[in-house]
């Protein structure tokens, strides 16, 4: 499965409550994201929380902007990568 890097510009600072409530509605976007074969696999927030660059695997970019239309958020840059694992070099040391 490929693995994108969406970055995300937001109109206004993220604001997730570590409650239930707050668990309630990642898991409704983790569930919508399933629906286009999307998976979540983090999520990096700046300082000001208006800015996240995000780490997803799914089937296509499309699928990608298709999960986050459905959960209304934004999408200024997706880009496929791949995984550069430092310890891979060092033989796991």
């Amino acid at each position: 499965m490929p693995r994108y890097v969406i970055e995300r510009n937001l109109p206004s600072p993220l604001e997730i409550p570590v409650t239930a409530e707050g668990a309630t509605a990642m898991a409704a976007i983790v569930d919508r994201n399933l629906e286009f074969g999307v998976t979540w696999v983090r999520s990096y927030v700046d300082t000001d929380r208006t800015r996240t660059v995000c780490v997803y695997d799914g089937p296509s970019p499309e699928a990608i902007r298709q999960a986050a239309r459905a959960n209304e958020l934004p999408v200024d840059a997706i880009r496929e990568v791949r995984v550069l694992d430092p310890y891979f070099f060092t033989g796991g040391a």
